[in-house]
């Protein structure tokens, strides 16, 4: 029995060190001024980063472990030479950065770190503490803070080292035409339409456990109220100050879309839509409260010129939108040539070994 657990104990060892030994076996050395390898692990957790954004597009939701895992698991082989390529292209550019005495300060990291907690504080109405901060980062990402922000240095630095070398690339990047703009407007003319929109204030009387009460409140509300819209604008006043007990205000703009009745409610939609500019509705008992709405302005459907608003309320343009897109799209093509001929130079004389039979996990 002894020998026999014994010789259970060693070959779970004998497995798990094959396991590792594995994981820790090259699939690539980098050698552009120095010998560097990646490993099967790295490219497996690089990997693990690619399929986990794509689960969450397409689960709507952070994916497991297990689901992860089997994904990366599932890899086609291109697939897995497509991520080792990015991770050669990078280890060469940061080698090559590094020659030339191209850095990345801490603060500069830091920046990017600050813009991203900016971003979570203006969401929130307050600045995320710091464990807040590094359990969205492991939320969104997956990843640990120490290594998102390895991550954002190697990024940076890398951009800078592009900038360096292909300025004058990057340089030649053009600003959309007139004739452009009216032609991509012309090919896509059918999708600039602006559904049925209206803007509206609104009382609400939250639900709380005691539904009772709430409507009790409502119902006072609408009794006071009536189809008067003084009076709706007098308790939309009184709903501002403290312990009212309900909210109101402007509401802001609400075009008719599937998504609007998603978030509003089919009946809410239905009145809103029903009611003339300054018009006060019934009481509505929607999807998070107890509602009364009047509409403050009233848009019809309308196909979009080149001219007019892109939404109500807002000063861009449908010419601005289209401009705005177009900088961008011919950006991200100047971009990619920059990057791919700053990789084919980087690469020219193989200054790395691929080991293919190391792909196969």
């Amino acid at each position: 029995m002894k020998r026999l657990i014994i010789s259970l104990v060693l070959c779970s060892l004998a497995a798990f060190m094959g396991f590792a030994q594995t994981d820790l076996q090259p699939v690539a050395i980098v050698k552009l001024t120095k010998s560097e390898p990646i490993t099967v692990k790295q490219l497996k957790t690089e990997a693990e980063k690619l399929v986990r954004d794509t689960l969450v597009q397409n689960l709507r939701r952070a994916p497991t472990a297990a689901e992860i895992n089997t994904a990366v698991q599932n890899l086609s082989a291109a697939d897995r030479r497509q991520v080792l390529d990015v991770m050669i292209n990078e280890k060469l550019a940061i080698q090559a950065a590094e020659r030339d005495k191209i850095t990345v300060s801490e603060n500069e990291v830091n920046q990017q770190l600050q813009q991203m907690r900016n971003q979570m504080a203006q969401s929130a109405g307050r600045q995320p503490t710091d464990a807040e901060f590094a359990l969205a980062i492991r939320n969104e990402t997956g990843q640990e803070l120490a290594a998102f922000r390895d991550q954002i240095r190697r990024q940076a630095l890398v951009q800078k080292y592009l900038v360096s070398k292909k300025q004058n690339v990057l340089e030649t990047v053009r600003s959309p035409s007139e004739a452009d703009i009216t032609a991509f407007y012309n090919n896509n003319k059918s999708q600039f339409v602006r559904p049925e929109t209206i803007r509206f204030s609104m009382v609400q009387v939250p639900f709380t456990p005691d539904r009772n009460k709430a409507r009790e409140l409502a119902t006072r509300l609408v009794q006071e109220i009536g189809s008067n819209a003084s009076k709706f604008d007098e308790a939309v006043l009184k709903g501002q100050a403290p312990n009212s007990g309900y909210q109101a205000g402007d509401a802001g703009f609400l075009p008719r879309q599937a998504e609007a009745q998603q978030l509003m409610g089919a009946e809410f939609i239905n009145i809103a839509f029903g009611l003339k500019q300054g018009e006060v509705s019934r009481l509505i008992e929607g999807l998070q409260g107890f509602q009364i709405i009047k509409v403050t302005e009233t848009y019809e459907q309308k196909f979009l010129t080149l001219d007019d608003m892109v939404q109500p309320g807002t000063r861009v343009t449908v010419r601005d939108y289209i401009n705005q897109g177009l900088s961008q799209q011919y950006q991200q093509e100047i971009l990619a040539r920059a990057s791919q001929e700053l990789v084919t130079e980087l690469r020219r004389g193989s200054p790395f070994q691929v080991f293919e039979n190391n792909l196969n996990w």
